[in-house]
């Protein structure tokens, strides 16, 4: 077997891990958000104990990333491709760590009644999903565009965020025992804002895999 063709078969298998990262944490998004509306404890606690198994994935990935640049010593774009894997990890690793975090919280909650409808809450748990989820496959496949459109609807993601924290406020301003689980609710809307946030990331080391330029967005 030829270098390159080794090379670019330990990349493929790379790009295969870290879509199952990928989509480990997307599920995690989803059932904790699904927790929450069926205050479904179970499900919460399920949650929490596959962010083990992502940390375990992310370790793996680390690992083959170092060999790819140590061993084949990579220029060039297949340098910025390794090294935007190790990058990527990082944040995936951190939304997985989130979703625990909102899954904690919904354990918490236990079978309290909600002092408020979670329409907005959903809409950014779908959005996390989807901004993850697309974040990934514009580095997998290379796709600039993709990682355009994706760090775009992050301000749709912070306008949510914006709308479920005033909705809190006035909350609390009416009665004053709703602060508890008015701060929770808010402590999980931020870590779906934050989400998003590093789903960003992802796109701008995409956007670096791609062109070699580093651009905080």
């Amino acid at each position: 077997m030829t270098t390159r063709k080794f090379y670019e078969e330990e990349l493929c298998e790379l790009k295969q891990s870290l879509t199952s990262m990928c989509l480990a944490v997307e599920r995690m998004i989803e059932d904790s958000i699904k927790a929450l509306v069926e205050q479904d404890g179970e499900l919460a606690r399920s949650v929490v104990a596959r962010d083990k198994r992502v940390d375990e994935t992310e370790l793996d990935i680390e690992k083959r990333c170092m060999r790819l640049l140590l061993i084949e010593q990579p220029v060039a774009r297949d340098f910025r491709e390794v090294s935007t894997a190790l990058k990527l990890i990082t944040d995936i690793e951190r939304i997985g760590d989130q979703a625990a975090d909102i899954a904690e919280i919904v354990s918490n909650l236990k079978d309290e009644a909600y002092i408020k409808r979670l329409t907005h809450t959903v809409r950014m748990g779908r959005l996390a999903v989807r901004m993850v989820h697309d974040g990934v496959a514009s580095f997998i496949n290379g796709d600039e565009a993709l990682a355009d459109e994706t760090i775009a609807r992050d301000d749709e993601m912070d306008a949510l965020f914006l709308t479920v924290k005033n909705e809190l406020v006035e909350l609390i301003k009416k009665d004053s025992s709703n602060a508890d689980q008015a701060i929770m609710f808010m402590m999980i809307a931020k870590y779906l804002e934050r989400i998003g946030d590093h789903a960003v990331n992802v796109c701008e080391w995409t956007k670096y895999s791609e062109t070699g330029v580093h651009i905080k967005y």
